[in-house]
């Protein structure tokens, strides 16, 4: 968190500084409000503390141009002047609190812990906003689909917690937001965290949060999702591919519902819903060990099932059309419509990357289309399992070091498809390690 001293006495602004950055925030100063100005254009600042008598000006006057920039921004008022028509004005103009002069570390730093309060509410609702306006609808009217729109409905009445079991690229993330956005707690933050995509060391700051020095390179302090998500819901994403001592750390959370930062000694206690999915055999990983039962008996207190897409029959083709439209707006292009013969090669074909292959080759047909339909010229050759459109084995001669090249390309294609960021899961299911799995994602350019 960045904040900005503005005020023409230089023992105060040192003092300021002294205090705010012990305290692990990233203080800037400036003396006068063309100054401050100049600072605020290049650089954004949660909480700004303005002087109300500046060599240029009342300070008074900066607060407009501050609400303008960020309407986040929190504003304190301090003086040597005090006095209720100042105050007030101020308030009146946008300005958070007020603090006179002499001003006390205690003062400070209690006024400051209100201004973070609110600015982490403002960031909750910001965020909350974003989120409902994402497309949440589960399309499809399969009896699974119907099925799994019954128990999203049901379980989100509930404050009960829920595990998500599915294929990547099924949706799990998706019926995670439904349970969300229909219960009680829609209108506190959906918080996720993909505990696939983080380095073991990385998963407790994320969620915990930490201190500033609580480790190298902790340079500031960092609020944790666990934090952020109190009063919501907590999304814990492939939570099966958390480390032990984090699943230890993580139940210990959930049942006492409090934690401390790391490197901290005070404890914040939340109140938060956790929904979770995995792509795994939950009782695999419990008789292996490499899932806590325990915690695997807190999570999946209600077990949900998403089923695969080639299990859903005609909804292939209404998420088709769906997403073919979507991509066409999206990138301003003219509608285009399925061919039949296309229809029924979606219809044949086994979807291993499920919902989230059909919209990225929804979306790659829809820029590469060469007419007003999709023909069976436009699918991508794998769709066939080796033949051409016309069912004919298509065969050319060339060089076998670029044959071999083309065929491991699309392999490692379709299982990003398949197990999307889980690049350990890929690399398991094409039997590499992850150093010669990112080597050939370079090769490939199929870096995201």
């Amino acid at each position: 968190m960045t904040i900005l001293v503005v005020d023409d006495e230089k023992n105060i602004t040192d003092l300021l500084k002294d205090i705010l950055e012990d305290e692990g925030f990233t203080v800037e100063t400036a003396s006068d409000i063309k100054e401050a100005k100049e600072k605020l254009k290049e650089k954004d600042y949660e909480i700004v503390f303005l002087d109300v008598w500046l060599p240029d000006g009342e300070g008074t006057d900066l607060i407009p141009f501050i609400k303008e920039i960020n309407q986040i921004t929190k504003i304190i008022m301090i003086s040597g002047h005090a006095n209720i028509p100042v105050a007030v004005k101020a308030l009146k103009e946008g300005a958070y609190d007020f603090l006179e002069k002499p001003i006390s570390t205690d003062s400070i730093l209690a006024v400051l812990q209100k201004a973070i309060n609110e600015i982490k509410k403002d960031l909750e609702y910001i965020f909350l906003k974003q989120q409902q306006t994402k497309d949440i609808e589960i399309i499809g009217n399969s009896p699974p689909i119907l099925k799994l729109k019954k128990q999203i409905e049901k379980v989100a009445k509930t404050n009960a917690w829920v595990m998500i079991f599915g294929e990547n690229g099924t949706g799990k993330e998706l019926v995670a937001k439904s349970i969300h956005f229909l219960s009680e707690r829609a209108d506190r933050p959906f918080v996720d965290i993909n505990c696939a995509a983080l380095p073991d060391d990385l998963i407790e700051a994320e969620l915990f949060g930490y201190e500033k020095g609580a480790f190298t390179g902790a340079v500031n302090r960092k609020i944790g999702k666990l934090e952020i998500a109190d009063g919501g819901t907590l999304f814990l994403d492939e939570v099966t591919d958390m480390s032990l001592p984090a699943q230890a750390k993580l139940l210990r959370v959930l049942e006492e519902k409090e934690f401390t930062r790391l490197g901290s000694n005070h404890k914040i206690k939340v109140d938060i819903r956790v929904i979770s999915a995995t792509n795994k055999d939950l009782e695999k990983e419990i008789e292996e060990g490499r899932f806590r039962q325990d915690l695997a008996f807190r999570l999946a207190v209600v077990p949900i099932y998403v089923p695969p897409l080639r299990e859903r029959g005609e909804d292939i083709l209404l998420l088709a059309e769906h997403f073919l439209k979507k991509s066409c707006i999206e990138n301003k292009m003219s509608p285009i419509k399925l061919s039949e013969e296309v229809k029924k090669v979606f219809l044949r074909y086994s979807w291993p990357g499920n919902v989230r292959e059909l919209k990225n080759l929804m979306e790659r047909l829809c820029i590469f289309a060469t007419g007003e339909e999709i023909t069976l010229e436009d699918l991508p050759p794998y769709m066939f399992r080796g033949k051409s459109p016309t069912g004919t084995k298509k065969i050319e001669i060339k060089p076998l070091k670029k044959v071999r090249e083309e065929a491991e390309k699309e392999v490692i294609k379709l299982a990003l498809e398949k197990y999307g960021k889980n690049l350990k899961e890929v690399a398991k299911a094409l039997e590499i390690d992850l150093s010669s799995l990112y080597r050939k994602l370079k090769q490939y350019n199929l870096e995201e």
